[in-house]
């Protein structure tokens, strides 16, 4: 029984090093953040697809939840879109630091969406960020655009993440994603088709470097992370999944110095920054989690 749950807890960590492995990938892919999210979503999609056939899940939903499914997967691809291109344009460091901003605008976004009140200690948490992101933009100005883009990214992710919090209350994981990503693949592909330099002889030249580096970002982590996932939340609680997820850009930002020492080396001010942001996040779960016991014990009372 003890290195049943040793195993799940490992598979966990693994997931959340995949996590971070993905914003490596982006780095090493050399193709622009819209053709990777492109090929990312298309080859993700079709090893989902395999996936829902041999399982035989029931994916059949209504005209409205398809429409609603669908704009939530035009809000993941905006989400990855904007992310690897501000890896592109800054390096990984900058962009995981903003993209773990992402815990204060979904403290924002799900009291609109759930129709609660703000809690006092999210304001608060939310002015720490801001304050984490300032002192990070004191001494990393010259990255600017990819802090605009990565928090860009967080809250798009934020509201991807609160959004499919409520889908999963009808729809399993399996039929959210799986429209989710045939709405990303098509969006991005009516954007390249009328911006005029799309599909292109050029847009499907692709060096072998970049299509092994594209398998492995669509297949380890996109579609086997999606199922292990799933898997891995039937016997650990979802509030040790989302915490230890929060370790994402720890896991990301370590893998970055070593395997880009140069490009990654940071101001102290940065990490000071970073370490405000993280800490905030992993505290505000610590609080979430015994405020949901809180509630559950006066429900039972």
């Amino acid at each position: 029984m003890l290195n049943d749950k040793l195993k799940n807890y490992a598979h966990l960590h693994l997931l959340v090093f995949i996590a971070g492995f993905t914003a490596i990938l982006g780095q090493l892919i050399s193709i622009e953040a819209v053709s990777l999210v492109w090929y990312r979503m298309l080859i993700a999609l079709i090893f989902m697809g395999v996936y829902v056939y041999f399982s035989k899940a029931k994916i059949r939903i209504s005209r409205q939840s398809m429409l609603m499914l669908g704009f939530a997967g035009i809000v993941i691809a905006l989400h990855w879109i904007t992310f690897f291109a501000a890896i592109k344009v800054s390096n990984i460091s900058i962009t995981l630091a903003m993209f773990s901003t992402g815990a204060f605008f979904a403290s924002f976004i799900e009291p609109l969406i759930y129709k609660r009140k703000l809690i006092g200690y999210e304001i608060l948490f939310g002015i720490l960020v801001i304050i984490g992101v300032f002192v990070i933009t004191q001494s990393e100005l010259h990255y600017w655009l990819g802090i605009v883009l990565g928090i860009v990214s967080a809250f798009l992710s934020s509201l991807f993440a609160v959004l499919n919090g409520k889908f999963l209350e009808k729809h399993s994981a399996t039929v959210i994603s799986f429209y989710e990503f045939i709405s990303g693949v098509i969006f991005i592909s009516l954007y390249l088709f009328f911006a005029g330099n799309g599909f292109s002889s050029e847009f499907f030249a692709l060096h072998l470097s970049d299509i092994i580096y594209l398998l492995i970002l669509a297949s380890v982590c996109t579609a086997y992370a999606f199922i292990a996932s799933v898997y891995v939340m039937r016997y650990i609680s979802p509030f040790t999944v989302v915490l230890t997820y929060n370790l994402e850009p720890i896991y990301g930002i370590i893998l970055a110095i070593l395997i880009f020492p140069e490009k990654e080396k940071m101001s102290t001010s940065f990490y000071i920054g970073a370490s405000i942001i993280i800490s905030v996040v992993v505290l505000n779960g610590i609080l979430k989690n015994r405020r949901n016991r809180r509630n559950k014990i006066t429900m039972l009372s």
